[in-house]
């Protein structure tokens, strides 16, 4: 089987940009998606997305020059994370959208790095310090200092924020996995055959426990089905998987420290959420957490690859240059067509 890489994120766009263009992206989805469900159950609403992003994804591959080999041991595991991280993940999150406040929903997943650094010590090597340890301490109780002030409200119910968590544990299982066992190169291939996986999953589940009948058309049902499918599921996915990819499971996962404020903003602005004090009292600590858990981390891994494309400069001004191959570096690549020698993509 055949298959397509297609240049995105580009290596001139700052890694500031690609890291902000992720956090935008992925915090509205949960005002987005919290208006999309009033018009369409949630697992129908996934199913829709996924199988749409991916059939895109895959049409945007299948017109790329680049070819690339996509072995049926990768697309099994491709498959095999696409139900993590993306069925597993967005169907617990969405069915938990239906009885929680989209802000609350964004800043239990904003737990993802303090779980992500637990795991990533037995599974990756990756260290546990003091510092991490007193961040894991601020970042949970930050969390549950926030969930017990909601729990006596009428908007987050306790079955809801128990589906948020489920979620949480799933997305954080995928991460893991995706940073252990994910081939390397085929970005855009591969999360579309996580797309696919994701919404050929979902796909019985959908029409076993919900109706079509009450999926209600209209034109905000299209504008954010479209929205999510778009920037979402294609744009800020990619964008997920590459940040991952050239960062370790924690720095990546750092991230996420944005997205209980903006989760709150997005609420607010499109839902019109009220953002109590307590929540805003419950980031500082979450936010500091983070920061301690992954900051010396992701300073690392950014300087690591500002180096690593210092030195593919380097090589392309000396060709000749020994041991300075693209895999050397880091950075996945593809064949030329006519002479057969690798491009950064």
């Amino acid at each position: 089987m055949r298959a397509a890489t297609l240049p995105l994120p580009a290596p001139s766009i700052p890694v500031s940009v690609r890291i902000g263009a992720f956090c935008a992206l992925w915090a509205s989805a949960f005002s987005i998606s919290k208006i999309a469900l009033a018009d369409c159950p949630p697992l129908l609403l996934l199913t829709m997305r996924f199988l749409l992003a991916g059939a895109l994804m895959l049409g945007a591959v299948a017109i790329s020059a680049s070819p690339m080999r996509l072995t049926p041991r990768k697309v099994f595991i491709f498959a095999a994370l696409g139900i993590a991280n993306q069925a597993a993940y967005l169907g617990l999150s969405n069915i938990g959208l239906q009885s929680v406040s989209s802000g609350l929903a964004a800043l239990i997943i904003s737990a993802n790095p303090v779980l992500t650094s637990l795991l990533a010590v037995p599974f990756l090597g990756e260290n546990m310090s003091r510092r991490k340890a007193a961040g894991l301490l601020l970042g949970v109780l930050g969390v549950l200092f926030v969930v017990a002030h909601r729990l006596g409200g009428v908007v987050d119910h306790p079955i809801g924020i128990a589906f948020t968590v489920a979620a949480l544990v799933s997305m954080v299982a995928g991460t893991v996995l995706f940073k252990k066992f994910a081939p390397e190169g085929e970005l855009w291939v591969g999360t579309a055959v996580q797309s696919l996986a994701a919404g050929s999953a979902l796909l019985p589940f959908a029409l076993t426990f919900e109706s079509v009948a009450d999926i209600h058309p209209s034109w905000r049902l299209i504008v954010t089905l479209g929205y999510l499918v778009l920037f979402v599921s294609v744009l800020a996915y990619v964008l997920w998987f590459h940040l991952l990819t050239v960062s370790g499971a924690t720095a990546a996962s750092s991230y996420h420290f944005l997205m209980p404020p903006l989760g709150l903003l997005f609420g607010w602005v499109l839902l019109g959420e009220r953002v109590a004090i307590t929540d805003l009292v419950g980031i500082v600590p979450v936010a500091v957490g983070i920061y301690l858990v992954t900051h010396s981390e992701d300073r690392f891994n950014l300087k690591t690859e500002t180096e690593r494309r210092e030195a593919y400069d380097e090589h392309q001004s000396c060709p000749m240059a020994p041991g300075l191959h693209h895999q050397h570096l880091g950075f996945p690549h593809r064949r030329h067509r006519h002479h057969g020698a690798s491009e950064v993509v």
